[in-house]
């Protein structure tokens, strides 16, 4: 099966033997992938080409590909929802099609154009539709990827690239679903740092972090606080974006070059200037943090990503102190949001900002 386009063939080809469905109970976050996946060839001097459906399969690189000597690897998470009208749905996917090839500048990569990296998207969800959850909480996770093929050896940028997307039914992403979850504020290792790589989605930004990450859930706690190099001021949340509500504002940390531009803190941000509620966007430190939670200001913690909408933070905690925050309960500003967020993603509320598209 072919689909043309103004600028090339999208070719299908459907697997013979489809899947078993998981049940929803059972889905938790990416253990299960679809019955196809979209992906697209670059090569110097010929630009994108291929765009193809095929059955999920493995990969076939060279042992001297660019990915696995030097890197060059990008992604980005969205989600298609079913809505309760039947439809299905992507959310804000020129966002992400932006932030990837962002990110692709900075590592030295070939991004494809928007609307062929969004007409492959698009046609995959169409061909794995079923797989789209129909029930709420639960969503299709996409997983659009950018890699260097090219084999050599020499630190240079790769002269082929291959972009796929790849997709996943999927519900909560942490296992206290929407109960607000522990968090070790970290005061060793770094996530990232200024001209680095913090503010793309680059493989090696979250390889980073699964030093620090393993090491709080020895202890109990879902995930870490990341600080910058000076271990002063605040950044991201295990693989979110973060904001404390305080008494007469609420802050998230300013992009400073090593934070990620998250999706859903865009849409935060949004939402609370819509409601009416004074956002500041600044450098924030824990010591302020700690001495907000001793005078009572600090009401609500929650962290903001893709894979976990709005997650309320019950309890900051480190060698030098233990927050408890609202009494270890959902916020009210945490729980607006999301309920906010996610009406508009299953259609139940009217999607004022345009950032659903019906597939």
């Amino acid at each position: 099966m072919c689909y043309k386009t103004a600028m090339t063939t999208l070719t299908i080809s459907k697997a013979g033997a489809l899947k078993n469905k998981p049940a929803i109970k059972d889905l938790g976050f990416g253990k299960y992938f679809t019955d196809h996946m979209f992906l697209l060839n670059y090569t110097e001097g010929q630009g994108w080409h291929s765009p193809r459906i095929t059955p999920y399969e493995p990969l076939m690189i060279e042992p001297g590909a660019s990915v696995l000597h030097y890197g060059q690897a990008l992604f980005e998470g969205m989600k298609s929802f079913r809505q309760i009208n039947g439809d299905t749905v992507l959310f804000r996917p020129e966002f992400n099609a932006k932030r990837l090839q962002d990110g692709a500048e900075r590592l030295c990569m070939e991004a494809p154009p928007t609307e062929m990296m969004l007409h492959g998207i698009r046609e995959l969800v169409k061909v794995d539709q079923d797989w789209v959850p129909a029930n709420q909480g639960a969503s299709l996770y996409i997983r659009p990827t950018l890699i260097g093929t090219e084999s050599f050896l020499g630190v240079r940028p790769s002269s082929e690239y291959l972009f796929f997307a790849i997709c996943s039914p999927v519900a909560s992403y942490y296992a206290e679903g929407a109960d607000p979850i522990r968090i070790w504020v970290e005061d060793t290792y770094v996530r990232a740092a200024r001209g680095g790589l913090g503010a793309t989605k680059a493989g090696a930004n979250y390889a980073a972090s699964l030093k620090a990450a393993l090491v709080a859930k020895k202890k109990g706690y879902a995930q870490v606080l990341w600080q910058d190099v000076t271990h002063k001021f605040i950044e991201e949340v295990g693989t979110m974006n973060v904001f404390f509500v305080f008494d007469d504002e609420i802050v998230t940390p300013a992009l400073n070059g090593s934070i990620l531009p998250g999706g859903v803190r865009d849409c935060v941000i949004t939402l609370l200037k819509h409601f009416g509620l004074k956002i500041t966007e600044r450098e924030l430190s824990m010591n302020e943090v700690v001495e907000s939670h001793k005078t009572g200001r600090l009401k609500e913690v929650f962290g903001t990503g893709t894979a976990a909408v709005i997650s309320p933070v019950g309890e900051l905690a480190s060698p030098q102190f233990n927050l408890k925050i609202n009494n270890g309960e959902r916020g009210p500003v945490a729980t607006r949001l999301y309920d906010e967020i996610t009406g508009i993603q299953y259609g139940e509320k009217p999607d004022l900002f345009n950032w659903v598209q019906k597939i």
